[in-house]
């Protein structure tokens, strides 16, 4: 299961967020295929927005055959595999790094310690 987070300041409305999120975990294989999503009032509250903006997105999902929705069991991750293409890939990854750039910047770290840290975090997560 995957962290659903929402950017207020990101200016992308939350239904496309949800879809992006869900896209990505399941091209990046942390939602595996038949794995079963919150339902749209779980994820709603726990996202703390209207019962509509998840299910736009649910529905979203549904008719590009990502999500399955069985009547009385849930929602599920389907049988389509993903592919992000490299530009969107490369994108995403330049607006993450973009705003944790300027968070960084904005407690006064320079870019070396910056750069130092996601080495040690690097080192880290390799030994594991």
């Amino acid at each position: 299961m995957i962290d659903f987070m929402l950017d207020p300041k990101s200016g992308i409305p939350f239904y496309r967020q949800i879809i992006d999120q869900i896209r990505f975990g399941v091209a990046t294989g942390t939602l595996k295929i038949g794995e079963q999503l919150p339902t749209v009032r779980a994820l709603a509250v726990l996202l703390k927005v209207n019962l509509n903006t998840v299910s736009k997105a649910y529905r979203e999902l549904e008719i590009q055959n990502l999500l399955e929705t069985q009547q009385g069991t849930g929602t599920f991750i389907g049988n389509l595999e993903i592919q992000i293409p490299e530009e969107e890939r490369e994108k995403k990854l330049t607006s993450i790094c973009t705003e944790f750039f300027n968070i960084a910047s904005s407690y006064g770290f320079s870019t070396e310690e910056i750069i130092q840290e996601l080495k040690t975090k690097k080192e880290v997560i390799n030994e594991n």
